[in-house]
């Protein structure tokens, strides 16, 4: 036992150093904060196994194994001391054969090697008989899974034969069901056979649980260890932030990589990602350019990712040891040795796979961070992004418009201009209008009726009108950061000169960058999203729905309100509120809710070749709901699925915004 152990822990401490360096050769990142928070939410949904409920039978299954390996721990503890203590009941004298407590882990531990088993039989049929699309059939996962059933199967065994041989005949035992229902198999063998078969059960289960241990750094299994120090670690910051370049002129100055170039880049973080990902194709199951045929895979892009660093592991050492002696060796740019750029510039930044993981894995900002050292580093992006950005820094917008017409969309109605009150935006809501509503034909509707919800609920109210600015999140998407911080810190300049406090967006993109990223720049500004001031002015009795709307409406979560920014309820307040709507579910709704595919830039540019449009795959799922009308919640998506519906040819279905929906309600029609 002792040869077995200083060899397997020996073995194990050398692998274990390995992963340990790669992880010390990345970039530093400051992740020791609020640290009673971190607990909790590693206690929720490490231990806890929060999101493994999201697939049921494999999370029943899965939470069988993670518990079962809790309960056994101990039992190989006990068993690592029988090898050095002539006992075949001890168990450190307080879990000893025969004790109370001794009796309750014996009870507690036949229980979950039954849970166990059957936790591997459902792995076992996902992966070889039902071959579960998102799982990748590999040795190496049919390889742990007999580890595991063998261990189990030696721990009974080894139960079974000791009873047989140190107690014949002693009946059956409910604190050892196992082995006392499978001792009999053993009775009529002789003692030598009876001890052969005891040893054995007993150096199988151990060297096996070493075993395993030597395969974790070697192995996806990696997140065995890896896992839960990933979960505490996760990013306490709002989801939809994505976390700021500082001094980008400096960097350009001094020759520093601007975003994700080569391994390097990483955060010790971003290794430890790569390091826990169990390759469960959660992430791509959910991701909607995956869905759609592109190419993009967010399990390939870590699956690959963590590849290449284990490749390179020496290279990179190599590199640190010299740096600044004019030696090393130069690491690969990830872009496109490692990852196609087609699979990077198909993300809508929706984040379904981040919602998905079940271990608080990042992929949005790894995807951003390498679309930022293309353009800005390279000069390599999408043509069909040139013209958004140009337009972007020339005219203030995307759409290629001059910020004379940012009011076009309000003529004939009462819309007070900030400029134009002597006061300021003292006491006043701020309106963000938005690009989109202010020059997107169909989003201008949304845009009006705020208006006129807003004049009926006597909300002191302004907008900025042609001071108003893009928030530059399309920018900061594509990963051109330094328009968008161009762009924000001109904004917050300007909000500030007016002591702007309150802002209201119909944009789920605007709200999610004034209210999430704008911080960063000095922008600390009260972000309401126009679906959340509605349903309060709803609840406060200020605007009250009084016309029937006779209509069944499925609503669409826009990802950057909801998964960004954990908004679903207000929407659907509003609309329950509105008399003769009856608001039914799409199958993929709420926090799995499919994206209009505009997210990540994809509004200003082309989508990635593939078997379907985003757009339409979502517009597919809401129409088979049977509803006569879409309701959202963003300009963004409203015009993918206007046009997803006016390109299937089904004009017997509507698309509406929420604000639409409840204006008819108080009007009687549609401004």
């Amino acid at each position: 036992m002792a040869l077995l152990l200083a060899a397997s822990m020996g073995a194990f401490g050398v692998l274990a150093w390995r992963r340990w360096r790669l992880l010390r050769l990345a970039r530093p990142e400051a992740r020791f904060d609020q640290l009673g928070e971190r607990f909790r939410r590693m206690m929720r949904m490490g231990v806890g196994q929060q999101r493994m409920s999201r697939y049921p039978l494999a999370g029943l299954a899965h939470k069988a194994i993670f518990f079962g390996f809790i309960v056994l721990l101990l039992r190989s503890l006990i068993l690592f001391a029988r090898g050095f203590v002539d006992a075949p009941g001890f168990g450190y004298w307080v879990f000893d054969s025969g004790t109370l407590l001794g009796n309750v882990y014996a009870l507690v531990k036949d229980v979950y090697v039954v849970l166990v088993l059957a936790g591997v039989g459902v792995f076992a049929y996902m992966r070889l008989v039902a071959r579960t699309r998102r799982l990748t059939l590999s040795a190496e996962g049919v390889l742990i899974l007999v580890i595991i059933a063998t261990m189990m199967i030696a721990d009974v065994v080894y139960d079974a034969a000791g009873l047989a041989l140190h107690h014949p005949g002693a009946g059956f035992s409910p604190w050892e069901p196992l082995g006392s229902l499978a001792a009999p198999a053993f009775a009529w063998m002789g003692d030598g056979a009876k001890a052969f078969a005891w040893h054995a059960g007993f150096w199988v289960h151990v060297s096996l649980v070493l075993g395993f241990l030597n395969l974790l750094p070697l192995s996806k299994h990696f997140h065995i260890i890896t896992g839960l120090p990933n979960v505490f670690f996760q990013d306490l910051t709002p989801p939809g932030r994505l976390r700021p370049i500082a001094d980008i002129e400096g960097k350009i100055e001094r020759g520093e990589t601007l975003g994700l170039r080569t391994l390097d880049d990483l955060t010790w973080k971003g290794v430890l990602d790569l390091y826990s990902c169990t390759e469960c194709g959660r992430c791509t199951d959910h991701c909607p350019a995956a869905k759609t045929g592109k190419i993009l895979s967010p399990k390939a892009i870590t699956v690959d990712l963590r590849n290449h660093l284990y490749a390179t592991g020496s290279s990179r050492g190599a590199t640190k040891a010299v740096e600044g002696e004019g030696g090393g060796v130069t690491l690969e740019d990830i872009v496109p040795a490692v990852v196609n750029p087609e699979a990077l510039w198909a993300c809508t930044t929706c984040r379904a796979c981040e919602q998905e993981c079940p271990l608080n894995i990042s992929y949005v900002d790894k995807i951003v961070d390498m679309r930022r050292h293309l353009v800005m580093e390279r000069g390599e992006n999408p043509a069909s992004l040139n013209g958004a950005f140009q337009s972007m820094e020339r005219a203030g917008n995307p759409y290629a418009a001059g910020a004379e017409d940012r009011l076009k969309w309000a003529e004939g109605l009462e819309v007070p201009v900030l400029s134009d009150l002597p006061e300021g935006a003292k006491d006043r809501v701020l309106f963000w209008v938005g690009c989109a509503p202010a020059y997107d034909a169909r989003a201008r509707g949304i845009a009006r009726a705020m208006v006129k919800l807003l004049n009926h609920a006597k909300v002191d109210w302004c907008c900025l009108g042609a001071e108003e600015c893009c928030t530059g999140d399309a920018a900061r998407r594509a990963g051109n950061e330094f328009l968008f911080q161009a762009m924000a810190t001109g904004n917050v300049e300007t909000l500030k000169r007016y002591g702007v406090t309150k802002i209201l967006t119909v944009c789920a993109h605007c709200f999610n960058s004034l209210g999430n990223e704008y911080p960063d720049f000095g922008g600390a500004f009260e972000v309401v999203h126009h679906t959340q001031f509605l349903a309060a002015l709803v609840r406060e009795g200020r605007l009250t729905p009084t016309h029937r709307v006779e209509t069944s409406l499925v609503y669409h979560d826009a990802c950057y309100l909801g998964r960004h920014n954990d908004v679903y309820d207000a929407p659907r307040e509003v609309l329950r509120s509105v008399p003769g709507v009856t608001l039914v579910e799409a199958a993929a709704s709420r926090d799995r809710g499919m994206c209009c595919g505009a997210g990540g830039a994809q509004m200003f540019k082309e989508e990635e070749h593939g078997t379907q449009r985003v757009s339409e795959a979502r517009t597919i799922q809401l129409v088979q709901t049977g509803a006569k009308t879409i309701a959202s919640a963003c300009p963004f998506c409203m015009r993918m699925l206007t046009d997803a519906v006016a390109k299937q040819g089904d004009g017997a279905i509507a698309q509406m915004d929420v604000a639409e929906v409840l204006l008819k309600s108080i009007e009687g029609e549609i401004a």
